[in-house]
């Protein structure tokens, strides 16, 4: 299926039990509310499809893997329920990726800041190249990383969490999320890493269907309480951006 639209694409294809989902935006694939909207109900198909044993989860282009947020939606956030709602998108994809049936495999060839950083933690497996350095640059804009912190902070523990949180403007490079534990692999090159994690998924694709959901199951479980915590992180996070500070800092760093 594709959609392509001025809030984004969104392409899913299945091949031998392996759906890859992929997104994409011109803005170095950002996220509008309506791409969270879509790619958050692609998760739930996918997961019910009786086919697919692995999920591969991509984004468009050579170049960025996410750029986060839709900075033209942060600044047009005037209310609280604007502000709730469009942070809602992220903690419904997370919940989504939490929830799914079957393990994801996070695909990123590129840099990822904010909540591109937030998708690839919520991954079960990550590949990567060396190009994927990652930042969380939400308090230099007047927000704060917070749908996202639990996810990150399950992988990379509170201390790296806090490293990044707390470092907005400096970018970590691949081998550092690698050692934290939010990469699983880091290759050379983007047709380097492809090779790997075709072959992977292929492979994790060929095993019981019914382990693979069992095991995905256990790697998550603590976090049920999640569907009611991002949200909540998610108002929060609405309040914040509705700040003149916020705005002020926006529109500088969109310029």
């Amino acid at each position: 299926m594709t959609t392509s639209l001025k809030n984004g694409s969104l392409y899913t294809a299945i091949n031998n039990r392996v759906a890859t989902i992929e997104f994409g935006h011109p803005a170095s694939n950002s996220f509008t509310s309506v791409l969270l909207k879509r790619l958050t109900d692609e998760l739930f198909k996918v997961s019910a499809h009786k086919d697919v044993a692995v999920i591969i989860l991509k984004s468009e282009g050579q170049r960025a893997f996410c750029a986060g947020a839709s900075f033209d939606e942060l600044l047009a956030i005037s209310d609280l329920e604007t502000g709730k709602a469009f942070f809602s998108g992220f903690a419904h994809v997370i919940n989504a990726m939490r929830s799914c049936k079957q393990p994801i495999i996070g695909r990123i060839q590129g840099k990822t800041v904010g909540g591109g950083v937030g998708l690839a933690s919520a991954c079960d497996y990550v590949y990567a190249t060396v190009e994927a350095s990652i930042k969380l640059s939400e308090i230099s804009i007047g927000i704060a990383p917070l749908v996202i912190a639990p996810a990150l902070e399950r992988k990379v523990g509170t201390s790296a969490l806090a490293e990044m949180a707390l470092h907005p403007t400096e970018w970590k490079n691949a081998y550092w999320a690698k050692e934290k534990g939010l990469y699983s692999k880091v290759y050379d090159s983007i047709a380097e890493m492809d090779k790997e994690l075709e072959h992977h998924a292929t492979k994790l694709a060929s095993f019981n269907a019914e382990a693979l959901a069992v095991m995905k199951s256990a790697l998550w479980e603590g976090t049920e309480h999640w569907s009611d915590l991002l949200i909540k992180r998610a108002a929060q996070s609405g309040k914040l951006a509705m700040s003149q500070n916020t705005k002020e800092a926006l529109a500088a760093f969109k310029k």
